[in-house]
């Protein structure tokens, strides 16, 4: 391989957006202008990857800013949007975002669309913030489980002022923001000491967008958690106590196979979960969000999404957004 595709390859290792098509690696007798057009191609892909992530964590969140915890000398906020109409007296049914990027990268922001449209829907919407871990370590990612279960406690605990039925409150994310939303819903442990545990993380029903869920020896993110993937696993950890769970996947993602999904979902019948997965044949990773594929698919999923809120009796009537043709 020459020395540059090497340092594009070893690059596209860390995008946030997902895994990046398959590279034709350079064979030593390939010659340098064919070395340097793949090396182009690559940092493409990889320029590519990385604006997917800026422009979706770019969007500024809706909704007020409250700071949930301050760690580190930092305030780590949630962004709260609210339905028309609503007041502190109100019980509305909740639902809590987390981003994804590799537990490395991106922002609230990226469920914008999807928060604004479940606001319409009579919920109320939170995009959390939370610590990425450096790139150039490999350390667990402790940090962001611990924020991810201190916000569901925030919000749950500050469910009257947000007008939130604490025991309707939902949690959701994709990618490695979808196993933040598993984690919180499935894992025990892995708590920030700091926080109240006398409120409960757990949420009461769990949407995962291509969620790493399996940190197992076969599963994503074992470079960063080896032996002690039963701490972060969320399919390493399924029991009775699970809240449902709605699972998207596509069938070409590079990150989760569909086994994996199906898997997930063998466990969770097992043992007594309602858990419903929908494959998208041919999809990627990230397919799922607004802006792609002029929005067919981010349609079909939060149609979905709804009425999988709907089923649990936290949003009443059709879907308001007209599903693609």
């Amino acid at each position: 391989m020459c020395y540059h595709t090497r340092l594009a390859v070893a690059a596209t290792e860390t995008a946030d957006a997902g895994e990046p098509p398959p590279l034709f690696l350079s064979h030593p007798a390939v010659s340098e202008e064919r070395c340097m057009t793949r090396l182009l191609l690559v940092l493409s892909t990889i320029s590519f990857l990385f604006l997917g992530v800026v422009s979706l964590a770019s969007a500024v969140p809706p909704g007020a800013p409250h700071v949930y915890k301050t760690v580190e000398g930092r305030s780590l906020q949630l962004y709260v949007t609210k339905p028309p109409g609503w007041t502190s007296a109100d019980q509305r049914p909740a639902i809590v975002f987390f981003h994804g990027g590799g537990w490395t990268g991106g922002a609230p922001g990226q469920f914008t669309e999807h928060s604004k449209y479940l606001a319409s829907r009579g919920m109320v919407a939170v995009q959390v913030e939370y610590r990425l871990l450096d790139r150039k370590r490999k350390d667990p990612p402790i940090v962001c489980c611990r924020d991810a279960k201190s916000a569901m406690r925030w919000v749950r605990g500050h469910a009257r002022e947000l007008g939130v039925d604490p025991v309707r409150i939902a949690s959701a994310g994709g990618s490695a923001g979808g196993h933040l939303a598993s984690f919180v819903a499935m894992v025990d442990g892995g708590d920030d000491p700091l926080d109240d545990l006398t409120i409960s993380p757990k949420p009461n029903a769990q949407v995962l967008f291509n969620a790493v869920f399996d940190n197992g020896p076969d599963g994503w993110g074992q470079a960063r958690v080896g032996d002690r993937y039963r701490e972060f696993s969320p399919l390493h950890n399924i029991s009775r106590d699970d809240p449902p769970a709605l699972v998207f996947l596509g069938s070409a993602d590079k990150l989760i196979p569909v086994k994996t999904a199906h898997q997930f979902q063998a466990k969770m019948q097992q043992a007594g979960v309602a858990c419903e997965v929908m494959i998208f044949p041919g999809k990627p990773h990230g397919f799922f969000n607004h802006g792609r594929n002029e929005n067919r698919d981010y349609l079909k999923t939060v149609i979905a999404m709804d009425r999988f809120l709907a089923g649990l009796g936290w949003v009443t009537g059709e879907p308001t957004l007209a599903a693609p043709e």
